[in-house]
């Protein structure tokens, strides 16, 4: 993959992208770009696994294990907006909100929700696709500090 520019899309993932309404679609292979080219400027990522979870479209970092998944999708049934999905699991969304409050919608622990209507701020949304993509490799730094005290 050359880094500005994201591999071949595989036929399962593409079929994915194609079932979504035609703007929402759009705006996801945009944000799958974005994925793509934060990867390529993190030290440490590596190639991501482009697959389906749970039907969508989901990016992981199977190869340095050095994040948690990114999974796209929408909210049925309104066409308002599209999402970026996070493990639930993290404190992920909530460091989102903390840094950005007002840049982006979010639903509970799980997504960041982007306006249908507006452009994507793609500075802010690479730094939370950063965060992301780093999400095991940041944690396994602190607890190493931890345990080195």
């Amino acid at each position: 993959m050359s880094k500005g520019r994201p591999p071949p899309m595989p036929a399962d993932v593409a079929a994915a992208f194609d079932a979504f309404p035609a703007a929402i679609g759009s705006r996801l292979r945009d944000i799958r770009g974005l994925i793509f080219r934060t990867a390529a400027t993190l030290d440490g990522v590596g190639s991501l696994t482009e697959t389906l979870k749970w039907g969508e479209p989901a990016y992981l970092t199977e190869a340095s294990d050095s994040g948690t998944t990114i999974r796209l999708g929408w909210m049925r049934p309104s066409e308002a907006h599209c999402a970026v999905l996070f493990n639930c699991k993290t404190m992920l969304v909530e460091s989102f909100r903390e840094r950005f409050p007002d840049e982006f919608a979010y639903q509970k622990n799980r997504a960041i929700l982007l306006d249908m209507s507006r452009p994507v701020p793609d500075a802010p949304l690479s730094i939370c696709l950063g965060m992301a993509l780093t999400y095991k490799a940041r944690r396994r730094v602190k607890t190493k500090a931890v345990t080195t005290l």
